[in-house]
C-alpha cells in the first residue's frame, strides 16, 4: 500500500504534466490550469501523509523499485527514501509549489500557451520530487538535471523575445558548469565506496578506513555543484537573468524549488562535509562573501523582480554560511522561512507587475497602497521577515545563522550583519518606491489600477501568514525543527539556549535591521528621493548599478575567447579540413578520368588489350622459370 502511495506522490505532477502536453490546448485554459495545480496538492497531500507517519513510527520509509544499475562492486538501484529531511522539503515543494500553481490560473490566463506554462511547471515539481526522495546520488542527479531543464524552457517560455532566450541559455550553461563538478564528486564517491546510497556511504565512514584527500576533492566537488544550482560566486550571474521567466517561474524557482537544491545536497551529505572541515571553511567563506556582494548590488536595482534576484542571492549566500560553519539545521530552517516570504514577495511583485500591465520599473510605480491593499499588507509583512524584524520568521532563523557565526569566526559574523543591514535598507527601498507617496506612472495605468483577483491575492494572503509564524517550528527552548532533524544530523548538539550573549546578538541583529529601514525611510519617504535614470548614474553608484561588470568580465575572458575559437574553426579550419578532404576526392576524380579514357568502347583495341595481356602473362611464367 505505501509503495503505490509513495508513487502517487512522486508520479501525480508528471501525469498532470502528460494531460497537459497530449490534451491541455483542447480541454481550455481553466482545466489545464486546474489539473495542473490538483497534480500538485495530491503530492502535498500524500507528503503530509507520509509525515504523520513519520512522526508516529519514526522509521523513514524506504522503497527499492528496481536494481539499476551494477558495473563489478558498484550496485546502484533506483530507490526512495523518505525521512525527516525530504519530508521537510517535499512540504514546501509540494505546498507552496500548489499555491504557485493557483496562482498562475490567474496570472497566466491570458496566455496563448497557458497549457503549456503548466506541463513545464508540473515537470518542475516532479524533477524537484526526484530530487528530493533519491535514496542515492545518481536518482537525486536525475532530478537534478530535471530541474535544470525546466529552468531552461520556464525562463525562455516568452520564447520570441531574444533576451529571454539568452537568460535561458545562460541559466543552463552555468548550471552544467556546476553540474561536472557534481558529477566529478558523484564518480569519486563511487570509486570510494562502491555504493552511491545515502545511508550506505554513511555507515561506511563510520566505519573509517577511508582515504581523506579523495574525500576532500569529492566534498569540494560537491560544493560546486551546489554553487552552481544555489548561484553562489562565481557562478551566480545566471539567477537575477532568470526574471526573463513570468513571475510565477521566478518564486517557484527562488522559494521552493531549484535554488534549494544545493543546500539540500550538502545537508544530506552532511556526514561527508564533517570529515573535510577545509570544506566547510571555503563554503562558509563563499557563502558570507556572496551573501554581502548580492546585498550591495541589490541596493541600487530599479526593476522590482530584480531587487528580489539578488536579495534571493544574498539569502543563499547566508544559507551557505550556516552549512559552512556545520549548522545545517539553522541553514534548513532558514531554507524554510526563506521559502515562505520570497515566494510571498515574488507573488507580490507579479501582481504589482499584473496591475500596471507588465511594468517593472520602480521609478514609474508609487502610491499603489491605496489601490492595492492586500499585495500592500502581504508585502510588507513578507518584508518585515526578511527584513529580520522581531517576532516574524525571518528573524528566528537569520538571527540564528548570524549567532553561529559570531562563535565561530567574528569575521563571517561582521560580513553577515552587513549583508542583513543592507538587506532591510533595499526591501524597504522596495516598499517605499513601489507603494508609497504619489504616483509615478503613466495617467493611463492610474486610471485602471486595481487590486489582483482572489485567485493572486489567496495564495498571497497564506504566505504572509506562514512568514508571520513560520519562525514557531524552530523557537529557542522548544527547537522543534532542530529534534525533528536529530536523526539526520546525528551526533550534533542541536539544541539552542538563550543566554545573555544571544540576547545581546538579537539586539544588534535587531537594532542593524532598523537602521536600515531607518535609512530607507529617510532618503525615499523624507527625502522623497526616486532613483535617477540609468544614463545619469555615475562613480561607485555605476559600478554597483552594473553589478560590478561581472557580466562583462565573464563576456570577456570566456564568451568572446570561446566565440572567436568557433569562428576560428568555421572560418579558417574547417575550410581547411575541407580542402584536404575534397583533395583526396579530386585526386581520385582525376584518376579515374584518365581511367575513362581507355574505355573507347572499340572492340579491336579491347581483343588487342587482351591479347598483350596474356602475352605478357606467358612471358613472366616463362621468365619466371
Amino acid at each position: 500500500m505505501d509503495n503505490s502511495l509513495v508513487l502517487l506522490l512522486v508520479l501525480t505532477p508528471f501525469v498532470g504534466f502528460l494531460f497537459n502536453v497530449f490534451f491541455g490546448k483542447k480541454a481550455g485554459k481553466t482545466i489545464s490550469g486546474a489539473i495542473g495545480t490538483i497534480a500538485v496538492a495530491i503530492s502535498f497531500v500524500m507528503s503530509v501523509y507520509f509525515f504523520s507517519q513519520l512522526n508516529t513510527t519514526a522509521k523513514p520509509i524506504t522503497v527499492n523499485l528496481f536494481d539499476w544499475i551494477q558495473i563489478g562492486k558498484l550496485k546502484v538501484d533506483f530507490g526512495i527514501l523518505l525521512d525527516q529531511l525530504s519530508l521537510l522539503w517535499l512540504f514546501f515543494v509540494t505546498g507552496i509549489g500548489s499555491l504557485i500553481h493557483l496562482y498562475s490560473i490567474s496570472y497566466m490566463h491570458e496566455d496563448e500557451n497557458m497549457h503549456k506554462f503548466f506541463a513545464y511547471l508540473n515537470l518542475f515539481i516532479f524533477f524537484m520530487i526526484t530530487l528530493v526522495v533519491g535514496s542515492n546520488l545518481l536518482v537525486m542527479f536525475i532530478g537534478w538535471e530535471g530541474v535544470g531543464l525546466c529552468s531552461y524552457l520556464l525562463i525562455g517560455f516568452w520564447h520570441k523575445n531574444q533576451d529571454y532566450n539568452d537568460a535561458a541559455k545562460k541559466a543552463f550553461i552555468m548550471n552544467r558548469i556546476g553540474d561536472l563538478g557534481f558529477l566529478i564528486g558523484i564518480f569519486i564517491l563511487a570509486s570510494l565506496f562502491s555504493t552511491l546510497n545515502f545511508v550506505e556511504m554513511k555507515q561506511a565512514l563510520s566505519a573509517g578506513n577511508t582515504n581523506t584527500a579523495l574525500l576532500g576533492v569529492a566534498a569540494l566537488c560537491l560544493f560546486i555543484g551546489a554553487t552552481g544550482k544555489s548561484a553562489q560566486l562565481p557562478l551566480y550571474t545566471w539567477l537575477p537573468d532568470a526574471m526573463a521567466g513570468p513571475t510565477p517561474v521566478s518564486a517557484l524557482i527562488h522559494a521552493a524549488t531549484m535554488v534549494t537544491a544545493g543546500i539540500f545536497m550538502i545537508t544530506r551529505m552532511n556526514f561527508l562535509f564533517d570529515l573535510t572541515p577545509e570544506v566547510q571553511n571555503i563554503i562558509a567563506i563563499v557563502g558570507a562573501i556572496t551573501a554581502l556582494v548580492a546585498a550591495s548590488i541589490g541596493l541600487l536595482q530599479n526593476d522590482i523582480k530584480k531587487v528580489l534576484a539578488y536579495s534571493t542571492v544574498s539569502q543563499l549566500g547566508l544559507m551557505f554560511l550556516a552549512l559552512g560553519l556545520g549548522a545545517y539545521n539553522v541553514a534548513v530552517f532558514h531554507v524554510i522561512t526563506h521559502a515562505f516570504f520570497k515566494a510571498c514577495l515574488f507573488l507580490g511583485s507579479g501582481s504589482v507587475i499584473h496591475a500596471l500591465h507588465g511594468e517593472q520599473d520602480m521609478r514609474k510605480m508609487g502610491g499603489l497602497r491605496k489601490a492595492m491593499p492586500i499585495t500592500y499588507a502581504t508585502m510588507l509583512i513578507s518584508t518585515l521577515a526578511i527584513a529580520g524584524i522581531f517576532p516574524f520568521a525571518g528573524f528566528w532563523s537569520k538571527d540564528e545563522i548570524l549567532m553561529t557565526a559570531f562563535e565561530h569566526n567574528k569575521a563571517l559574523w561582521i560580513i553577515g550583519s552587513i549583508a542583513s543591514i543592507m538587506t532591510a535598507f533595499y526591501m524597504f527601498r522596495l516598499m517605499y518606491l513601489t507603494f508609497f507617496r504619489d504616483f509615478r506612472g503613466t495617467e493611463e495605468q492610474k486610471h485602471h489600477l486595481h487590486e489582483s483577483p482572489s485567485l493572486i491575492t489567496l495564495p498571497l494572503i497564506i504566505l504572509a501568514a506562514l512568514a508571520t509564524v513560520g519562525g514557531l517550528i524552530n523557537l529557542p527552548g522548544s527547537n522543534w525543527l532542530n529534534h525533528f532533524l536529530e536523526p539526520i544530523l546525528t551526533g550534533k548538539h542541536l539544541e539552542t539556549a538563550l543566554g545573555s550573549q544571544e540576547y545581546m546578538l538579537m539586539g544588534i541583529a535587531l537594532a542593524g535591521a532598523i537602521i536600515g529601514i531607518v535609512w530607507a525611510y529617510s532618503k525615499y519617504i523624507k527625502q522623497g528621493f526616486v532613483p535617477k535614470q540609468d544614463s545619469e548614474i555615475t562613480g561607485f553608484s555605476k559600478t554597483i548599478y552594473n553589478k560590478y561588470y561581472v557580466d562583462e568580465v565573464y563576456t570577456s575572458l570566456i564568451v568572446k575567447p570561446i566565440n572567436a575559437l568557433s569562428n576560428f574553426f568555421r572560418t579558417t579550419l574547417e575550410p581547411a579540413l575541407g580542402n584536404v578532404v575534397y583533395g583526396f576526392g579530386t585526386v581520385a576524380n582525376g584518376i579515374g578520368n584518365q581511367g575513362k579514357k581507355l574505355q573507347t568502347g572499340s572492340i579491336g583495341l579491347y581483343l588487342f588489350a587482351f591479347v598483350i595481356g596474356v602475352l605478357a602473362i606467358i612471358s613472366y611464367l616463362f621468365l619466371a622459370q
